[in-house]
């Protein structure tokens, strides 16, 4: 019955972000045009530290921009007739599995536009790949949440930029520590990092799927 109520929910975000493209195109065209003016003010070589922090930023920010629109954008109305329909856990799992698959897409594309204009430096692929999706998905687990928290408040998008800040340090401490560890090439990879890692995002999906019943009622 859950992953019935998930799957269609998941399904019901696709649908909806294919038939307004207008705000999947800003967050690309933001992506884009930021790693462009990067490249036209570094303009050579830089530095693995640099360039490893400069990735970064910009894939938060675009992730901000992306999973913020989760539950501000979502009516009272509508909110209510999905109570009608749907457990609170369904709702709040599919709206992080659709932001997981969309920060996917986005950090594929940040990753590659800025192999093309900054340049490729990372040694081993694969723990970096390994690394940007369980990025992806500590910002979706996290930023979601977040989201749901501040639709409730007046002032909602800056709440959600205070509150999601001091919870994504943790995880960008790691994520940064992981990617620099793929950009050097280390022969053996950092398995405490890796498990921290899974276990910060298996925290944070725990923890909204207990208690965002209690804020679904409200």
């Amino acid at each position: 019955m859950l992953f019935h109520q998930i799957k269609c929910l998941v399904a019901k975000e696709i649908k909806l972000e294919i038939r307004n493209k207008y705000a999947l195109g800003g967050i690309l065209l933001y992506v884009v045009s930021t790693i462009f003016v990067s490249y036209l003010s570094f303009k050579k070589v830089i530095n693995p530290s640099t360039w490893n922090a400069l990735f970064w930023i910009i894939l938060l920010f675009a992730s901000i921009n992306g999973v913020a629109k989760s539950f501000l954008i979502e009516t009272k109305g509508k909110l209510i007739y999905l109570y009608t329909l749907v457990s609170p856990q369904a709702v709040i799992l599919s709206k992080i599995i659709y932001n997981l698959l969309l920060l996917i897409v986005l950090s594929g594309l940040c990753l590659l536009v800025y192999s093309i204009f900054i340049g490729n430096i990372i040694q081993d692929l694969s723990l970096f790949l390994l690394t940007l999706f369980l990025g992806s998905m500590g910002f979706s687990s996290i930023l979601t949440m977040v989201s749901a928290i501040s639709s409730k408040t007046n002032n909602n998008f800056t709440l959600m930029a205070i509150l999601s800040f001091p919870l994504l340090i943790p995880l960008l401490m790691v994520l940064i520590k992981l990617s620099r560890n793929a950009i050097d090439g280390l022969e053996n990879w950092d398995i405490n990092f890796l498990l921290v890692l899974m276990f910060l995002n298996v925290i944070i999906i725990a923890l909204s799927y207990i208690l965002f019943r209690y804020l679904w009622r409200d």
